[in-house]
């Protein structure tokens, strides 16, 4: 029998200058868009954190080392472990089946999407409750900001083009053809381009986030 209920799985690179955010630069430079990618990690986990819902696991690329990471895991009490290596088709599976080991649902999110909120959390575990043995969470640029299974990790992860606007429709007709029960959650959005940059700086509930750095000189 699974220890816990339900368990949080977040996916997040080590906060380095030049190897995170690239798309970002320019406008921002590579540490200003390292550091908004702490501040989305952490914000991510402030959010994980207050939905109550289980224990957090922090995925960490390319390895655990990164001082933030420590810092993160003491903060949070999280766990952490290294992502396996491989492309996001390996990687999500692998969490997830880890997940299920552990909990009897399992949530799986990235680290840049800060329209994730403790509610939007719970209405993915509730779903996984009700009716279905996964759960989507559509991001607005055709892919998915987050994924929920329960009952055993379908074969809905290989051979997608990962990081293109199809992710999210490749996705859906592997669970129409698999005759999965799923459930999409309300759109979310992350950030990627001088566009999102913009959007979270005039939003008065993530604002902060981007404060500091050069999201005033961004145009939409």
């Amino acid at each position: 029998m699974a220890e816990h209920d339900c368990v949080l799985l977040l996916f997040a690179k080590a906060p380095v200058a030049g190897a995170v955010k690239t798309r970002l630069c320019p406008p921002l430079s590579g540490e200003q868009a390292a550091e908004l990618h702490r501040r989305l990690l952490w914000h991510t986990l402030e959010a994980v954190s207050r939905a109550g819902l289980g224990p957090i696991v922090l995925y960490c690329a390319p390895d655990i080392c990164d001082p933030f990471f420590g810092k993160c895991a003491e903060h949070f009490s999280l766990q952490m472990t290294a992502q396996v290596s491989g492309d996001l088709g390996v990687k999500m599976p692998a969490a997830l089946k880890d997940g299920l080991a552990m909990a009897n649902r399992a949530l799986l999110i990235g680290s840049d999407c800060p329209s994730i909120t403790p509610a939007y959390l719970r209405s993915a575990a509730n779903a996984l409750v009700c009716d279905a043995k996964v759960v989507l969470g559509p991001a607005e640029d055709g892919g998915y900001g987050l994924v929920g299974v329960t009952g055993g990790v379908p074969d809905i992860f290989t051979d997608i083009p990962w990081g293109t606007s199809l992710v999210m429709n490749e996705t859906l007709g592997r669970l129409r053809a698999s005759s999965c029960r799923w459930r999409e959650l309300p759109p979310i959005w992350d950030v990627d381009t001088a566009a999102d940059l913009a959007r979270l700086a005039i939003d008065p509930r993530l604002s902060h986030l981007s404060k500091g750095l050069t999201a005033d000189r961004i145009a939409v």
